[in-house]
């Protein structure tokens, strides 16, 4: 299962975890073995980082927070419960719990009122089922489960409008002079139907039939309207007939579409666009057919083109047209993309882009759009304190604390973390206890709390508060590591190992089984090292350990070399 961002992959640049190369010197005899190192080397090897702050939303109390979520999904109308469904999905993120938070995800999937909301949690649900690919196809082929998740007939999700195609014409001065009309493009004449033509939209109604000198002329020059001879006698079979070749080619329907909308012809915009849609097949059609989209206010065309950069999420963001596209949009050309679904769509955009990497461009640029969709206050509690952590982690310190601050305002009381780690930063120490210790004596105490004071007190203050934050928490692995790490450093192996191996029963955290493996590295003990490694690998392939220096995968290679003959399957 992929590992959630925050709380186990990721460390903050600043933090020294562990130095590799003490042990690589070991193993090659340059220093002694870990029993007659200095207690200052034994420290160097075991450091724990800080907790992160985690971009979550995670509410004091969430029992009454998710009571609440439930009351409103009774009562309020299906087109508002996919919302209801994302929050429910935040708050079981807060809590690091995977299943709840795929079924919260399914559920908005299920209850979408919308294409775009069916886009948007489709490709969520596929970018977490990222590397159950094998078991998927084996289920798949087994007929146990269909591809839920695949690309969707976009143009079959938007109606046709019946009304755009049969205008009523009963107010027309009619002439009865001549039933056709010619177009004169360049040297060509395009001979139509004077009055199908006229049905296609009220601007050519009243041009045709109306006060103008067009109306008793048999030949009109369209020569400046941008529309080339083939162009035209297509709209003019269109005008017949009701619908398009569908063997024309992408530049004609361009063309066909620019020209239904400089003169109001729905019926034939609405074909076009559905004609478009249908040819969108890869990342670069979308790249090049998105912007004429936006001009033309194609919704059917926006929408194919944004269903390919979802599904091909998260590799789409590595490709800076894209993630121009995604993310320099006004609000009206969001509304031609995604409708109503902004914040569901920007949740996870910037979800995808924190995970990938959280201090990028695209981070932040996706993070500010998500507190520009931001509408209800549980919204914007989740978007100013995820645009904080991400400065945060740039080290835009005044930009955090500015967003910390409103996230707080808003009631989110565990952005104080972002405001005491950021005074810490600035060498007020003091303060950041102060302000943990009044958030602890004001609302109910929660285990993060003890955990965040415990960074700003001496050994003995600090022991207490990781104790109780344990004592509240059990999940949290930061005390643990601590706990162990201490006992490392007094060489209290066996006792180490038991506190590293209490969390580990329960919750296989990357960060202490990495822990772990330095612990049996420094013992000496390469049969359980390499056994923790292979378990990392297993969780995350491109774990990078030691303060993401050196990959997983490189240290079981040197590990194996005293190992005898052990697979993977042994490991």
């Amino acid at each position: 299962m992929r590992t959630l961002f925050p709380s186990e992959s990721c460390k903050e640049p600043q933090l020294n975890i562990i130095n590799p190369q003490l042990w690589f010197q070991v193993e090659r005899g340059k220093l002694s073995k870990f029993a007659h190192q200095s207690p200052s080397s034994i420290e160097s090897l075991i450091k724990v980082p800080e907790p992160p702050i985690l971009p979550v939303y995670k509410p004091v109390d969430y029992v009454e927070v998710l009571a609440q979520i439930h009351e409103e999904l009774e009562s309020y109308s299906p087109e508002e419960k996919s919302n209801l469904y994302l929050l429910q999905y935040q708050v079981f993120k807060g809590l690091g719990d995977a299943k709840l938070m795929r079924r919260s995800l399914r559920s908005a999937w299920l209850k979408a009122s919308s294409v775009y909301e069916k886009l948007v949690f489709g490709a969520w649900l596929k970018y977490e089922k990222q590397g159950e690919d094998i078991i998927s196809d084996l289920l798949l082929s087994c007929g146990k489960r269909t591809n839920e998740f695949g690309a969707i007939d976009v143009a079959s999700e938007f109606p046709t409008d019946e009304n755009a195609c049969s205008l009523d014409l009963s107010n027309g001065i009619y002439n009865h002079l001549s039933q056709t009309v010619s177009f004169l493009i360049g040297n060509e004449k395009i001979p139509c139907n004077r009055h199908k033509i006229a049905k296609l939209s009220a601007p050519f109604h009243a041009m045709l039939n109306g006060c103008f000198t067009e109306s008793i002329s048999d030949e009109i020059d369209l020569s400046e309207n941008n529309i080339s001879p083939s162009g035209m006698r297509t709209v003019s079979d269109f005008s017949e007939t009701g619908c398009l070749n569908e063997v024309l080619s992408p530049s004609i329907l361009l063309e066909i579409l620019v020209f239904a909308n400089r003169f109001c012809c729905e019926g034939l915009k609405d074909a076009c666009d559905k004609n478009l849609a249908s040819l969108v097949s890869s990342r670069q059609d979308a790249i090049e057919l998105m912007e004429c989209a936006l001009e033309e206010n194609s919704p059917v065309l926006a929408a194919s083109c944004l269903q390919v950069f979802l599904n091909e999420l998260p590799d789409s963001l590595n490709d800076q047209l894209v993630v121009n596209l995604l993310s320099s949009l006004d609000g009206h050309q969001r509304l031609i993309k995604v409708g109503s679904s902004s914040f569901s769509l920007y949740s996870l955009l910037s979800e995808v882009a924190i995970n990938l990497d959280p201090s990028s461009d695209t981070s932040v640029l996706f993070s500010s759009q998500l507190v520009g969709c931001a509408s209800a206050s549980r919204q914007k509690v989740v978007a100013l304190h995820q645009l904080g952590c991400v400065k945060l982690f740039r080290k835009e310190y005044d930009e955090a604390e500015k967003h910390f601050e409103a996230s707080l305002k808003e009631g989110h009381i565990y952005s104080v973390v972002g405001l005491a780690r950021l005074s810490h930063i600035k060498g007020h120490k003091d303060w950041s206890y102060e302000k943990m210790r009044s958030v602890i004596s004001s609302c109910t105490p929660l285990g993060w709390m003890y955990q965040e004071r415990s960074l700003y007190c001496d050994d003995d203050k600090k022991f207490a508060d990781l104790e109780k934050a344990t004592e509240l928490d059990p999940t949290l692995t930061y005390p643990y590591m601590y706990r162990a790490a201490s006992l490392m450093r007094k060489r209290d192996f066996e006792l180490a190992l038991v506190e590293i191996n209490r969390v580990l029963g329960f919750k296989l955290a990357l960060e202490c089984l990495e822990l772990r493996f330095c612990f049996f590295l420094a013992l000496d003990d390469y049969q359980s090292a390499i056994c923790d490694v292979q378990a990392i690998l297993t969780l995350s392939p491109n774990y990078r350990m030691f303060d993401g220096r050196v990959l997983a995968s490189q240290l079981r290679i040197l590990v194996r070399e005293h190992v005898e003959n052990w697979t993977t399957a042994d490991c």
